[in-house]
């Protein structure tokens, strides 16, 4: 029949195709409506294309969602998804997913050269996801302990997720980390994550500073004061630190020759130990390293 006929459609890219994959059961699935907008079938078309094939969709190929299962799946997006899905309102529609080994499935029994292609890009946005789970195993497991902390029934949602990032971008992931040679990207973020922590006043004792710290400080609070004691090595031109400060005030800079190691303190309370030069950060094998006692961080300010 026509209806039943593959489409050739505009190809998404991967991004997208990612942001179409669910968590439920402890595995990463796709629902019939987005498998069916993909390959420009109805979704009726789709599901009755598995029930003529039942025998070769097993659970974990494809099963259907229960009503709670269906609520979790649009938590995670954060809405309702969109088109035909939203007729998804009571136990009679209850939608079907897809797993990787489904949607591989399923491009067999439609034949068709467009829908392997098609299923070739999704199942390598599940390979995707399933290294970005693995990968950030740990970040995980500690945002589910902080939730399970917390009392849903009193803290709105919002809130909630302000606690939890709050708690991770202050937990054991600045503390103490290592980098090595190439882990530029990385190394400036979790600087960046220390400045945005400053409440008042930002201390940086670097004897190399340039512009770049500059593109990092523009990240802080407003209103925190910054204070840079460097050397006279340092590459910073004073006509930047002007147009710095007439947008992100107030910085001071200081000439000193007391200090040869580099070091943040933040509020006058807490204080990193850096084993590079912010400019060089990623450069080579590195750490960052928190000192939590207040005894050393008021002999650094006042020396």
């Amino acid at each position: 029949m026509e209806e039943n006929k593959l489409i050739i459609q505009n190809t998404l890219t991967n991004e997208e195709i990612k942001n179409l994959i669910y968590t439920i059961r402890g595995r990463q699935v796709m629902l019939d409506s987005d498998v069916a907008m993909l390959y420009h079938y109805e979704t009726k078309n789709i599901n009755k294309a598995v029930k003529r094939n039942i025998d070769r969709f097993p659970e974990d190929f494809c099963f259907q969602l229960t009503k709670s299962e269906m609520d979790t799946m649009w938590f995670q997006n954060g809405t309702t998804s969109k088109g035909e899905n939203n007729k998804y309102r009571s136990e009679k529609y209850l939608p079907y997913v897809f797993t990787e080994q489904g949607i591989a499935m399923l491009s067999g029994i439609l034949k068709n050269d467009i829908a392997i292609d098609v299923s070739i890009s999704i199942m390598r946005a599940f390979v995707e996801m399933r290294k970005f789970i693995n990968t950030n195993k740990n970040l995980f497991e500690k945002v589910i302990n902080i939730e399970n902390k917390m009392d849903k029934k009193f803290i709105e949602q919002d809130k909630k997720f302000d606690i939890i990032f709050d708690q991770l971008q202050l937990g054991e992931n600045i503390k103490q980390r290592i980098f090595f040679n190439g882990q530029i990207y990385d190394a400036y973020s979790l600087i960046i994550d220390i400045i945005k922590t400053a409440n008042k006043k930002i201390l940086i004792i670097d004897n190399y500073i340039d512009d770049s710290v500059l593109k990092m400080l523009a990240k802080k609070k407003n209103n925190v004061e910054v204070v840079i004691l460097t050397s006279n090595k340092s590459n910073i031109e004073n006509l930047d630190i002007q147009k710095f400060n007439k947008e992100y005030p107030i910085l001071k800079i200081s000439k000193t020759n007391k200090f040869h190691d580099r070091f943040i303190v933040i509020d006058n309370k807490k204080m990193y130990h850096l084993g590079a030069s912010i400019k060089d950060l990623g450069n080579k094998c590195f750490g960052i390293n928190k000192i939590e006692d207040l005894e050393i961080i008021k002999k650094i300010i006042n020396l």
